[in-house]
């Protein structure tokens, strides 16, 4: 989880400082979303299934600590960088941790706990997300006040640092001491559920036949992250440039006040998702996941559509609250539906597959999608707050069907794992 909030914290600091970086590279929203989302997810395209295939064989925790090493030094990096190439490419060297930390975080989670408390133990690691996307606005906001009262700062070989390249590097610092407490204190768990007693590996033919055979379900979960991913991606990289443009807050205040809301509702939101899960699964809903990934993005819709049309800042507030809250109640739950229906020496890779197809989408457009928008629709950036709204509605709405017509595949999907975990001597 600790890793996790790492991560988040090196991919989210850019929303503080899209004006700096606007004003010093010249570039338009569409371009600083490229930033944020489209550079991000390039690597893990390219390499995600390759690193996931070697979590399913070797040590999960090893390919976790060099990710978060290798993102440190790429984030540092971006506070290098002088033109918005070099900012492309150093952002694509970020997307190390979506690469190697989730499917083999979410590999080891399904090894450690069993079914019964698995919706909590994998919402306790996605409570990361917003933990870490909170932090790295309430931190990120601090800094960017601090450093900015100093100025630019000459260092020998680098030369001139704005504050906001500064900012960059000083994030970049708690990743490299996270590189030494996940191998040293993190245990890797023995495998369990394997499909088949004396099998170590799968061979992809066999991966991409067990995808086929459940693709009602697959292609439900995955239709349904891709576009209700593309809100919350959009929610969280857009929110503090909002609160910035429509109330006129400064961007360390609306880092600072929506950053604490990631931390404390997002949490709760993350976890209480979780428990439900477990709770309906418990009073005999085999399909809980499914069932509630499904009526959380709806119930969330309206607050995600209503809050950036809000006049007044004094609702608005609340407002996000109460949208943040209710976007975090299925954060955890997709590996969860995932996890119950996969065999242990596929499951990295199926998770692989998910994040390739669905997180690439939810990531690559979903800043771009708001930011198009603003540029080509409205050509005004003061009218960003209909651009969210427009994007929430249509996005969630689609995840929230997308997901509902998947749960009768999903049962289907249920049995034959139930069939295949009997027949492997599994408990």
């Amino acid at each position: 989880m600790l890793a996790q909030v790492v991560s988040f914290i090196d991919r989210q600091v850019i929303t503080l400082l899209v004006q700096p970086i606007r004003a010093d590279l010249a570039i338009s929203d569409t371009q600083i979303s490229l930033l944020m989302g489209f550079a991000f997810v390039i690597f893990y395209v390219a390499m995600g299934v390759p690193i996931a295939r070697l979590s399913d064989r070797y040590s999960r925790r090893t390919i976790i600590a060099t990710g978060i090493f290798l993102w440190s030094l790429a984030t540092a990096a971006c506070g290098l960088a002088r033109n918005f190439w070099q900012l492309f490419l150093a952002r694509i060297g970020v997307g190390v941790g979506e690469a190697t930390l989730t499917p083999a975080a979410y590999s080891m989670i399904a090894d450690y706990f069993p079914k019964a408390i698995l919706g909590r133990a994998i919402g306790l690691y996605a409570v990361g997300v917003y933990l870490g996307a909170g932090l790295a606005l309430v931190l990120g906001g601090a800094a960017i006040r601090a450093i900015s009262a100093s100025g630019p700062v000459d260092l020998p070989v680098f030369g001139t640092l704005a504050p906001w390249q500064l900012t960059f590097i000083v994030v970049a610092v708690p990743g490299l001491l996270m590189v030494l407490l996940m191998r040293f204190t993190v245990r890797e768990p023995v495998r369990r559920n394997l499909a088949a007693a004396r099998e170590k590996s799968i061979p992809v033919r066999e991966v991409a036949a067990f995808l086929w055979l459940n693709r009602g379900t697959f292609g439900s979960i995955f239709f349904g992250y891709a576009t209700g991913g593309m809100a919350i991606y959009g929610f969280l990289f857009w929110i503090p440039e909002f609160l910035r443009r429509s109330h006129g807050w400064d961007i360390s205040d609306a880092g600072i006040v929506f950053g604490t809301q990631l931390m404390l509702l997002g949490t709760a939101g993350t976890y209480a998702g979780g428990w439900s899960c477990d709770w309906l699964t418990a009073r005999g809903y085999r399909d809980a996941a499914l069932r509630s990934l499904a009526a959380f993005f709806a119930i969330a819709m309206p607050f995600m559509a209503i809050t950036p049309l809000v006049p007044e800042a004094d609702l608005a507030i609340p407002m996000l609250g109460l949208a943040v809250l209710t976007l975090s109640l299925q954060q955890g739950l997709s590996p969860v539906a995932i996890n119950l229906i996969t065999p242990n020496q596929m499951r990295a890779q199926v998770v692989a597959v998910f994040f390739v197809v669905s997180t690439f989408s939810a990531i690559a457009f979903g800043a771009t999608s708001v930011a198009v928008v603003t540029d080509y629709v409205f050509r005004d950036e003061n009218d960003l707050r209909y651009s969210l709204s427009i994007v929430f509605s249509i996005t969630l709405s689609l995840a929230a069907v997308g997901l509902a017509l998947g749960i009768k595949p999903y049962r289907a999907s249920l049995e034959r794992a139930a069939a295949w975990s009997e027949s492997s001597g599994n408990r």
